[in-house]
């Protein structure tokens, strides 16, 4: 897979530096020459130009690429690179990062965005999943079909608690993708149970998250009433 990344900063270095390990192709776009450090990330393409102009990412040959991460530390910037992604070069998956939560509201499908991912809201959505059970935690949001990445650990009283995944009533646009369990990772299946304390991660509508939260969490008393 080839992947463009608009920004060659510490974060995008980063980025570069675990899908380069996975086996993808990458190039790193940045227009300041302080920030084209070609010993960091020496198996990487290297481009030095403004991401923002069409004829640079006509060098860069965006049309080629699978993704796109704009991960500059401006959002206007990672604004304009995911709209000219998207629109000029039809690249299918673009992926931006939002440094001020302020303007999170912009990176939806109007300016191009598939994914947002937004550093001080994750950061803080860790900190609340790993001190909240029973809480949903909006981990990532999706763009298209306004789907997000949500995260619940499921107490110890909840009325799931040993049910089958497969016999649970799972509110409509809801997904549940992976289940957590200790140091597993689980793949559900209609046959596995749920267990107290299980961090479980579904894919749902944002309308639905407060149904399923409610789901996870009723206590067994409530149930049983």
């Amino acid at each position: 897979m080839r992947v463009a990344i608009a920004g060659a900063g510490a974060v995008g270095r980063s980025i570069a530096g675990e899908l380069l390990e996975n086996g993808h192709e990458i190039l790193l776009i940045d227009k300041a020459p302080t920030a084209i450090s070609v010993e960091r990330v020496p198996q990487a393409e290297w481009l030095l130009a403004d991401a923002c102009e069409i004829t640079s990412l006509d060098e860069a040959a965006l049309q080629r690429c699978n993704v796109v991460i704009a991960a500059t530390g401006d959002d206007k910037v990672n604004l304009v690179v995911s709209l000219l992604a998207k629109t000029e070069y039809g690249v299918p998956r673009v992926v931006a990062r939002v440094n001020n939560p302020k303007n999170e509201w912009l990176f939806n499908e109007s300016w191009g965005v598939d994914v947002a991912v937004s550093t001080p809201r994750l950061m803080s959505a860790l900190v609340e999943e790993a001190v909240s059970v029973g809480d949903l935690v909006r981990l990532l949001r999706f763009s298209h079909g306004d789907a997000n990445l949500v995260e619940l650990t499921l107490p110890p009283e909840s009325a799931l608690a040993g049910t089958q995944v497969g016999d649970v009533e799972w509110p409509q646009d809801t997904s549940l993708v992976t289940i957590i369990r200790g140091t597993r990772v689980l793949a559900p299946t209609a046959d596995d149970s749920l267990e107290a304390g299980d961090e479980l991660l579904f894919v749902a509508a944002q309308a639905r998250e407060e149904q399923l939260e409610d789901l996870l969490s009723v206590r067994r008393e409530e149930a049983a009433g």
